[in-house]
């Protein structure tokens, strides 16, 4: 049992890395083989095709990338410090990937949509329920703001579409550039999205 649970992480771990350096459609099934060290007939007993690897691999993303969003956003502090903590924890990963390899690898979440959102429907549907399930994590978060009179949105849902839509577009720019230094202005870009209300700076004695 061991054996063949390490061989399926040895696959799924290799299309992951291969997706983010290459996409979807560049994937083959000998070289994810090849990258994974495992022979070809592995593949097919842990998978029925390319599309349900894929499936697994935005599932298993998902997974440790939900956890860390839950932590931040439900954590300590006033909510708008959590939600900036999202935004630093999005740069910060966006920047260490460059350094790692040289290249800015963007959000798989966000790559797989540009590729594959009109062609496979299994996969549009559940990269749709996982933008679904963050922007709900932001609006809970926003909520809490309002509630505060920190933010001055009357829409709630909307305005944590916009800010998860802020993320994912200034990620994308990131990756088209292989720059991550616009990513610092995503902060003060929420901040104008929300109407946020910040404290006046207080005036030096």
């Amino acid at each position: 049992m061991g054996r063949t649970s390490d061989a399926r992480e040895k696959i799924l771990t290799a299309a992951r890395r291969l997706i983010e350096l290459n996409g979807y459609s560049a994937l083959g099934v000998a070289e994810i083989c090849k990258a994974a060290g495992v022979p070809k007939g592995s593949f097919y007993y842990f998978f029925e095709s390319k599309e349900a690897l894929v499936r697994a691999v935005i599932d298993e993303e998902w997974d440790e990338e939900r956890g860390t969003w839950r932590a931040i956003l439900g954590g300590d502090g006033a909510p708008l410090d959590r939600l900036r903590r999202l935004f630093e924890a999005t740069a910060a990963e966006q920047s260490a990937g460059k350094q790692s390899c040289g290249t800015v690898s963007g959000c798989m979440f966000g790559n797989l949509t540009l590729e594959l959102s009109n062609r496979t429907e299994p996969i549009r549907v559940r990269l749709q329920e996982i933008f679904d399930a963050q922007v709900d994590m932001v609006r809970s978060v926003v909520e809490e703001a309002r509630g505060r009179g920190e933010v001055t949105v009357a829409d709630s849902t909307a305005a944590a579409r916009a800010v998860v839509a802020q993320i994912e577009g200034q990620v994308l720019l990131a990756k088209l550039y292989n720059d991550t230094q616009g990513l610092d202005t995503m902060w003060a870009n929420c901040l104008a999205l929300l109407g946020a209300r910040l404290p006046e700076p207080t005036a030096a004695a």
